[in-house]
């Protein structure tokens, strides 16, 4: 058997983030067993649903690196394949025509809810002859549900789960204006499509056992379920904006990469053993159903934005040069040039480690783009507001000016300034504050040395200059 899983987002909105955990668990089980990833838009809701939300998912999956395989699936251009199946369950006795009025059920509604009842539809069109039916009532199509016994779900997350069919009611298939519900449209398209494994959120539960209900009228084969519990706040309450439930293109603004976001989710309700830092690749060799846990996990801004950290310090310089490089280029208004390209390159490696998301790292890489720093940090500026500051700029100036241009590079720079902070007779200290505050805007960088090599003599004589 080839496994195939989906991952099946309605777009009435942006891919927030528990629905990017769960296309990565869906992504992931599939790989491991040589499977395929489908995606499915659940587009039926003409109201709600949008070209740009549509867009939207598609785009956040390519940049989270979930592809699918196959063309995307649209449910509203299936709507045929749904009425023919509607027209098999009413010939075949599993489904009915209700002809009973939006009155009728809102009094239904009414007594259940003064009765403190959760509603079921009272099944009064179930066994009734359709010569009775009111005219000028177009009908809605139910399925008619079994009565007795109980359905069972044997979930690969949450174990057997059990709910006595009388608990059940019988639910419209096909509204009264022709459109399919959602219960029918998911349960035709996981046959069609050929889904052996449904993963979703344990908030789908209480569907299943309906939708099982479907499968079982049509006489279709039941995929396998898994229900995963839901992502909450760090607080414990239900996930919400407010602790970091955005959509994924503003985790890709706030400069997080995939790679970290990936693991992260990964980790967020899935374990093996303590590892806390897995590659995709290792991922899709290791992940399985059985480490995925039963109770709900809690989103940690803190914790997303320190795997992050390890993520871009494991990252290859170049690829995150070409990363900051539009946001550098957006903030100071024009290209780049192939000189401060160069720094960025050559000093990379010591910003990135300092880094937890691509905009630390952008601003951290201003320094080396010519006529930084376009600021001084409030630290910085105390620094070169001290009363000694000038002496040691001075000093120091003297002491890089004497440096011979072949040995402009860190030694050379280190050994010259220690050199002229004892001809002044001042702690190297006095030198290398306030010529780190002149050449960076900030009290903390990368080695002084590093960054006066990376940025060349004649740029750091001109900060150092103007700063003084």
């Amino acid at each position: 058997m080839t496994v195939v899983t989906r991952f099946a987002p309605s777009p009435t909105g942006f891919l927030h983030i528990g629905g990017a955990r769960t296309a990565l668990f869906n992504y992931l089980y599939a790989k491991r067993h040589g499977g395929k990833f489908m995606l499915r838009i659940e587009d039926t809701d003409r109201k709600r649903s949008t070209e740009p939300a549509i867009e939207a998912i598609l785009d956040g999956l390519r940049w989270l690196g979930l592809d699918w395989d196959d063309e995307p699936v649209f449910q509203f251009a299936r709507v045929d394949r749904y009425v023919e199946v509607i027209e098999a369950m009413l010939a075949s006795g599993h489904a009915y025509k209700c002809y009973a009025t939006n009155e009728e059920l809102a009094e239904l509604r009414a007594a259940a809810q003064a009765e403190n009842k959760r509603f079921l539809y009272d099944g009064r069109w179930r066994d009734r002859d359709p010569s009775e039916a009111p005219e000028g009532v177009k009908p809605a199509i139910r399925l008619k549900a079994p009565k007795e016994g109980e359905t069972v779900i044997n979930d690969l997350v949450q174990g057997e789960v059990r709910v006595a069919n009388a608990e059940l009611d019988d639910m419209v298939l096909l509204r009264a204006d022709g459109t399919p519900t959602y219960m029918l449209a998911v349960v035709v398209d996981d046959y069609d499509m050929g889904i052996t494994h449904v993963i979703r959120g344990d908030d789908h539960l209480n569907n299943t056992f309906r939708q099982i209900q479907v499968f079982n009228a049509m006489g279709w084969a039941l995929p396998a379920f898994a229900h995963i519990p839901l992502i909450h706040g760090a607080d414990g309450a239900k996930l919400s904006k407010r602790h970091g439930a955005l959509g994924v293109d503003a985790y890709r603004d706030m400069g997080l990469l995939p790679a970290a976001i990936r693991n992260y989710l990964l980790r967020l309700g899935w374990s093996h053993g303590d590892l806390e830092i897995v590659s995709t690749e290792d991922a899709i060799k290791l992940f399985d159903l059985e480490g995925v846990g039963r109770s709900a996990s809690r989103f940690d801004m803190a914790k997303l934005e320190n795997t992050n950290a390890h993520y871009m310090r494991e990252s290859d310089p170049e690829s995150l040069i070409e990363a900051i490089s539009p946001m550098i280029e957006a903030k100071i208004d024009r290209s780049l040039s192939v000189a401060e390209t160069t720094r960025l390159s050559t000093g990379m490696a010591s910003l990135q480690q300092r880094a937890k998301t691509l905009l630390d790292l952008a601003v951290s890489a201003e320094i080396y783009v010519d006529g930084a720093p376009f600021s001084q940090s409030p630290k910085a500026a105390k620094v070169l507001a001290g009363s000694d500051a000038g002496a040691g700029l001075a000093a120091a100036l003297s002491a890089l000016s004497g440096i011979p241009d072949d040995a402009w590079n860190e030694e050379g720079i280190e050994a010259a300034l220690r050199a002229g902070a004892e001809v002044v007779d001042l702690k190297l200290g006095k030198l290398a504050q306030p010529l780190r505050a002149a050449l960076t805007g900030s009290d903390a960088s990368p080695s002084l040395f590093e960054v006066a090599a990376v940025l060349g003599r004649d740029e750091t004589l001109r900060r150092a200059t103007v700063a003084g």
